[in-house]
């Protein structure tokens, strides 16, 4: 966990403002933001619907983002924040990008990629938890009101 003002949590909170965005979209509500240096670079939400493309996650649309305000592939020294754990389609787009850090709130058991082994570059570090009620909370939320 960072220290002072700009820690996980902060980071959070402004993934899950992302994921509200989604969610008021018609999109499964999942908000990602991408910091350095305590400076968010990039912020996305899913816009599979919108775009009519199944690869739009938010990770993966954040992280084109990130490469482009740091005009580098590689995310070292980023940490992305997300509020959903990521699926192994954008593990696999965050391992290729070398994030340094990846921070996620709610664990999705189902299509997570831990269910599959860690798939993420082996300097990654991993954590979890922050705001995973409220993350948990909105994805229930959105699903209910689709059944």
């Amino acid at each position: 966990m960072l220290s002072g003002t700009f820690d996980d949590t902060y980071f959070m909170r402004r993934a899950l403002n992302e994921a509200q965005h989604a969610f008021e979209k018609g999109e499964i509500p999942v908000g990602c933001v991408i910091s350095v240096e305590n400076r968010i670079i990039a912020k996305a939400h899913n816009l599979t619907e919108q775009l009519t493309d199944v690869t739009a996650h938010a990770e993966i649309l954040a992280i084109t983002s990130a490469s482009e305000a740091l005009g580098a592939k590689f995310l070292n020294d980023c940490t992305l924040y997300v509020t959903l754990e990521p699926c192994v389609m954008c593990a696999g787009a965050l391992f290729w990008s070398r994030i340094g850090r990846v921070v996620f709130a709610a664990e999705d058991p189902k299509r997570g990629f831990s269910r599959y082994s860690n798939m993420l570059h082996p300097k990654t570090k991993v954590a979890k938890g922050p705001l995973a009620e409220e993350c948990s909370a909105l994805i229930k939320a959105f699903f209910e009101d689709k059944r």
